[in-house]
């Protein structure tokens, strides 16, 4: 019994009968399986997905080697189309959370300018700026009182001259008094500051 022909056609069909078998088409059949145009298999075979083979009958293409290739590159696209949906979702995610960021920023600048809020370092150096006057009023109470006291006659005198004395450095730490103008001046030198260093880079 004679073997069986791998290939069997007739006018209009080929019949492959034997499996495995290389099975070469022209560009214009490989369009059809893949329903893309002939641009786009040249674009293929540019960047590599599809390789032209030249044979004894011109430039053809390996059917299932090209359909397996083409699978892999639409499979490597999904992954890269999905891969860019979950870096645009964090990118959107970010963006959103720098403006919250920068809205909530801008409400406390615009708090600080209004007086409605301070800087912590802004309250202590204004605190400071008390506890260096208190400081400097309480050394200069001995050489102020030095000499009256020196001059009393009984100690019930100098007491009454020191409290009198306390009681002045009392009533002028209470006079000092919040002054929103010079939080004001101090947010807006900083401001101008921060201005001049964006600027400068």
């Amino acid at each position: 019994m004679a073997d069986k022909q791998p290939v069997a056609f007739d006018d209009e069909n080929i019949f492959i009968l034997q499996p495995r078998m290389n099975l070469f088409v022209k560009t214009a059949d490989l369009c059809i399986l893949l329903n893309v145009t002939k641009q786009w298999i040249g674009q293929l075979v540019n960047q590599g997905d599809l390789v032209r083979t030249e044979t004894e009958h011109g430039p053809m293409f390996n059917l299932m080697d090209s359909a397996s290739l083409y699978r892999n590159s639409l499979t490597e696209k999904a992954k890269k189309t999905e891969e860019e949906k979950k870096l645009d979702k964090a990118k959107a995610a970010a963006e959103v959370k720098l403006k919250v960021a920068k809205a909530a920023m801008a409400e406390l600048q615009a708090k600080e300018l209004q007086g409605k809020m301070h800087r912590a370092e802004d309250v202590q150096l204004f605190t400071q700026g008390l506890i260096d006057m208190v400081k400097s009023s309480l050394m200069q109470l001995p050489g102020q009182l030095a000499v009256e006291v020196s001059l009393c006659e009984t100690a019930e005198e100098a007491q009454i001259l020191i409290k009198d004395a306390v009681k002045d450095i009392l009533r002028e730490i209470s006079e000092f008094d919040y002054d929103p103008e010079k939080y004001e001046a101090l947010v807006r030198e900083r401001q101008n500051l921060d201005e001049k260093q964006d600027d400068d880079e």
